[in-house]
């Protein structure tokens, strides 16, 4: 995050930052760890909280602070983007990744035969980079 020019990156789970008094311009939550509710107090005045995780709590509280009050909820998602739009961000990604500005963070890889058990093991909320699903091919002819 702080190579996406973040100014500080918290670790979940060494920190509990609602706890600590800070307050923030943005508090993004990538993985729907927290809730607008939880994280209010710890936003800035005119401070946005971001969640990639489509809930039907995030839904409502867009449509509620898009009509009131200063500090906003927002979902987003890549999704709902045309191809064009996520064609340049794709070449976008790939002159970082070129240029080593960004690199992928692997935290484990799973053979397609334990596939249910690299998602028991997503699901559990801990990982600390991508999960990779290998597949071996045979070249037989």
């Amino acid at each position: 995050m702080k190579s996406l020019g973040a100014d500080r990156v918290i670790d979940y789970t060494k920190e509990d930052f609602t706890q600590n008094g800070e307050t923030y311009d943005i508090i993004f939550d990538a993985v729907g760890k927290s809730s607008f509710s939880r994280c209010k107090s710890s936003l800035k005045q005119k401070g946005i909280y971001l969640s990639t995780v489509p809930s039907l709590g995030i839904i409502l509280q867009m449509l509620w602070t898009s009509m009131v009050g200063s500090k906003k909820a927002k979902f987003s998602t890549t999704g709902t983007r045309s191809a064009s739009e996520k064609t340049e961000d794709l070449i976008f990604l790939k002159e970082l990744i070129e240029a080593g500005k960004i690199k992928s963070v692997i935290d484990r890889r799973y053979p397609l035969e334990q596939i249910a058990e690299a998602h028991r093991y997503v699901e559990k909320g801990h990982k600390k980079g991508n999960v990779v699903i290998t597949v071996e091919h045979n070249n037989k002819t």
